[in-house]
């Protein structure tokens, strides 16, 4: 039997009881830690790390287009962005481009402001 330690138990309950909101915002927080630990390890060269990162950091990219409502027009509209932003990725990992990387890593950071400012309005 595999026991949790305290800190994976707090992340899988949290995953469990959030909100679709907060699981979205999960992810948004998710992809950029992992870009940031590939542009770490983008620099110290450590092609690995920088290649594992990146690639979790395209799957949650993927997860955020996947799930959009198409039936919401926004939606349409965010479908192009996360598609672009994935591709950024994968463009930074094969050409070891910090630049690239971290042109996905600003666009990732105002969806996730703005999904931020949609969340609070929401709550008022």
């Amino acid at each position: 039997m595999v026991t949790m330690n305290p800190y994976q138990k707090y992340q899988q309950n949290s995953v469990m009881t959030a909100s679709p909101q907060e699981l979205t915002l999960m992810l948004y927080n998710g992809s950029l830690k992992f870009m940031k630990l590939a542009k770490k390890a983008m620099a110290e060269k450590n092609f690995q790390d920088k290649n594992i990162n990146l690639i979790k950091a395209q799957n949650i990219t993927q997860e955020l287009r996947v799930t959009l409502n198409p039936d919401v027009e926004v939606s349409k509209n965010m479908e192009p962005l996360y598609e672009y932003i994935y591709n950024r990725l994968i463009e930074a990992n094969t050409q070891n481009d910090a630049a690239i990387l971290e042109e996905a890593e600003g666009l990732m950071t105002e969806l996730r402001d703005t999904w931020k400012q949609v969340m609070e309005l929401a709550k008022k």
